[in-house]
């Protein structure tokens, strides 16, 4: 099919377009300057003129923890304003769409492992709070839409992933990414302590991006309607035990620091993944190890 890729040309959305392409689709992925998604004009308008025949929602406005306490509305105007254009058109042009969501949609304090069922129980992490309730309405409108008009969807909800491509940028990066740069450059300039943010005890699921976008991909083939599909590992990791794991493969054998000062986040985050294998025939297939040591290449070798 031709498939339009939003956010194609951004770290998930890369590894999107070649999971697509690997499956045989024509992707488009229009930048910016070509499609404006905070413009509902200018989507209609590119709907009717390049005529995709499914779509895989995946642009979204964010970072990190810092980015996202300074820049609240920034991130809860562009991920809703683009979400509803884009499923919109969608649903006029009667196309499938796959929309990502994030985990953020999840109330601060929930069962662990977090079940789709619980999203509504109570507000976000208030450190990424806009952007999640912004992702949340994503989960309202393809109800919505697929129970007044029929549309058919599918709406993927992944935990924190990382991976080659990641934004490993100081002020936009997440836990991986940014742990990965203050390792790699630990290790080359051989310094003798690495602070990280926080206590080091939150806790996080995390999902190599290429596996993410394996699901996408069989979302796209089996579209199992609007309830919200958890994509993780299932796996329960402390933030001072991804660190040692990030340290480790890149090869930085000096001492960790944790400044409380700074927030943790969300406390605990991992994701129950059995609705993703009952409908979606999927479950992650690489290896904390094994990803780590593809991201820490792939960043030497592009950002060093």
């Amino acid at each position: 099919m031709r498939v339009l890729l939003t956010g194609a040309r951004g770290f998930f959305g890369q590894h999107l377009g070649m999971a697509l392409r690997a499956a045989g689709h024509e992707v488009l992925g229009p930048s910016r300057g070509e499609l404006e998604l905070s413009d509902r004009a200018a989507v209609q308008d590119w709907f009717r003129r390049n005529q995709p025949e499914a779509c895989v929602h995946a642009a979204a406005v964010g970072g990190g923890i810092g980015w996202m306490k300074e820049h609240p509305e920034t991130a809860f105007l562009g991920n809703l304003l683009a979400s509803a254009h884009v499923m919109e058109a969608c649903t006029n042009h009667a196309i499938p769409i796959v929309a990502i969501s994030s985990a953020c949609v999840y109330p601060r304090v929930c069962t662990q492992p977090m079940r789709e069922e619980e999203i509504w129980l109570g507000e976000p992490e208030p450190t990424n709070g806009p952007y999640g309730q912004a992702k949340r309405m994503m989960l309202v409108q393809a109800e919505a839409a697929a129970a007044e008009r029929g549309l058919r969807c599918a709406v993927l909800v992944p935990t924190n992933l990382y991976g080659p491509r990641d934004h490993f940028e100081p002020d936009r990066s997440h836990i991986v990414a940014a742990l990965v740069r203050r390792f790699v450059e630990a290790e080359r300039d051989q310094l003798p302590e690495v602070t990280c943010w926080g206590t080091g005890t939150a806790t996080r699921d995390l999902l190599y991006a290429p596996d993410a976008a394996a699901a996408a991909v069989r979302a796209l083939e089996r579209l199992p309607g609007p309830s919200p599909i958890n994509l993780g590992t299932g796996a329960e990791l402390s933030t001072a035990q991804i660190a040692t794991a990030v340290a480790a493969a890149a090869s930085y054998t000096g001492t960790i620091h944790w400044d409380s000062r700074r927030p943790d986040g969300m406390p605990r985050k991992v994701l129950d993944t059995s609705r993703a294998q009952q409908l979606l025939g999927w479950r992650a297939e690489h290896s904390l190890e094994a990803g780590l040591k593809e991201t820490v290449a792939w960043f030497r070798s592009s950002c060093l």
